[in-house]
């Protein structure tokens, strides 16, 4: 799946709404309140990726958002259960370095979740690699530079002149 095709996703896949359907039926007698939940979820979610970040909206009488900038996302997991796995689909569970230990998004029903995770790797690196490069060092930095060594060329001196002589062999 291309670049391009990713940042059009906007919806999950239909399977999903199978797959909530199927797993309602483990509630028993009352497989309808998860159904009518789960429905009303997919019903209202919606991705959007663009250059800064992916965005999760869901819900319908309480609105959900979460956006994450790439730059932020620390590590994706992928996982699927059996029934999941038998429909073709899989969650992505994106983590940041917020301390919480559950997953900050999950990103469920896309159409390849391995190359969206693949996507979303690559967009992370990027960030961070664009805000980690320092630009050209400017005239503060090389005088902070030069002073700094020469600190270190008067600490050797001081250091010549209180050590022992080395004994003679």
């Amino acid at each position: 799946m291309e670049h391009t095709e990713i940042l059009k996703i906007d919806r999950p896949l239909p399977s999903l709404l199978r797959y909530y359907q199927l797993s309602s039926l483990f509630w028993g007698p009352l497989f309808f309140i998860p159904l009518v939940q789960r429905s009303l979820r997919f019903r209202t979610i919606r991705y959007e990726f663009d250059a800064e970040g992916v965005t999760m909206r869901w819900g319908g009488l309480e609105r959900h958002e979460v956006s994450l900038a790439y730059a932020r996302i620390q590590d994706i997991h992928l996982s699927a259960n059996v029934l999941e796995r038998w429909l073709g689909l899989a969650r992505l569970e994106i983590q940041t370095a917020s301390g919480d230990a559950k997953a900050e998004m999950t990103l469920e029903g896309l159409p390849d979740p391995l190359a969206v995770r693949d996507f979303l790797y690559e967009r992370s690196r990027g960030a961070r690699q664009t805000t980690a490069v320092p630009t050209a060092p400017d005239a503060e930095t090389n005088a902070l530079a030069q002073i700094l060594l020469d600190v270190a060329a008067e600490l050797r001196a001081i250091r010549a002149v209180f050590s022992p002589p080395e004994p003679e062999a």
